[in-house]
C-alpha cells in the first residue's frame, strides 16, 4: 500500500484478534517511532510504557470505560507525561545535544538560557498542559506508523489517569497517564473492519492560498 491508501485502510478497531500478537520487530518499530516523533523544542517530555501482560490488561478494563480493545490487544501502549516538571530537564537536554553534536557550550548558551527562562515562567498546571500536546504529537505519529506498517490500533481518551497511574506504579515514577493505545491485528468478526471511512470533503477541510 501507498502511504494514502494505508490511511484509508486505518480506523479505531473496535474487536482485536486474541489469537494474533505483534513480533518483537513491530514493537521495536514503535518504540522508535515514539521517539522519534516531534515535540516542542525537541525536549521529549514524554514516556512510553508497553504493555504485553494480559493480568495487567485485564485490570485497566475497568478503569478504562469498560472497552475490551484494552485487554484483547496483543499490547497497551500507554503514552504518559511528568507530573512535575522543571528547568533540570533542559540542563539534561543541552547535555545531550553536546555529546551527540559535539556543540560548543558558548553556541548553544543563548538558546539554553532563553528555554530555561521560559519553563521557569510557567506554573505546574501550564507545563503539565503543554507536555500533555506533546503526548497527542506522538500518538499521531504512532497512528500514522501503525497504518504503514498494517498495524491496527485505537487511540484512547477515555480511561482514568489516576487508576492506570495507581495500577502502573507511575506516581512513584513522577508520571502520569495521558493517552492510550491498544495494538494489534483486526478480528474477522470486527463490525468496523468492512464500513467506508466517512470524511469531509477536501474543499471543505483544507483552504489554499497561492
Amino acid at each position: 500500500m501507498n502511504t494514502i491508501e494505508s490511511l484509508k485502510w486505518r480506523y479505531a478497531v473496535k474487536k482485536f484478534n486474541q489469537h494474533k500478537s505483534l513480533s518483537k520487530t513491530q514493537i521495536d518499530t514503535l518504540k522508535e517511532a515514539f521517539n522519534l516523533t516531534a515535540t516542542s523544542y525537541g525536549l521529549q517530555p514524554l514516556k512510553l510504557i508497553v504493555i504485553n501482560n494480559k493480568t495487567i490488561q485485564k485490570e485497566l478494563v475497568s478503569h478504562s470505560w469498560n472497552q475490551p480493545q484494552v485487554l484483547e490487544a496483543s499490547h497497551l501502549l500507554v503514552i504518559c507525561v511528568p507530573k512535575e516538571y522543571d528547568k533540570n530537564e533542559v540542563e539534561k537536554y543541552f547535555n545531550l545535544v553536546q555529546k551527540i553534536r559535539n556543540t560548543e557550550n558558548t553556541i548553544i548558551a543563548p538558546f539554553k538560557k532563553f528555554l530555561t527562562a521560559e519553563i521557569d515562567k510557567k506554573s505546574q498546571e501550564e507545563l503539565f498542559a503543554w507536555n500533555k500536546n506533546q503526548a497527542y504529537l506522538a500518538l499521531g505519529n504512532l497512528m500514522t506508523v501503525c497504518a504503514l506498517e498494517q498495524i491496527d490500533a485505537c487511540p484512547m481518551e477515555g480511561f482514568i489517569p489516576e487508576k492506570y497511574d495507581e495500577v502502573l506504579k507511575l506516581n512513584e515514577q513522577n508520571l502520569s497517564s495521558v493517552l492510550v493505545l491498544p495494538v494489534g491485528f483486526r478480528a474477522d468478526e470486527d463490525y468496523m473492519k468492512d464500513l467506508k471511512k466517512v470524511r469531509k470533503n477536501l474543499e471543505d477541510v483544507v483552504l489554499e492560498i497561492n
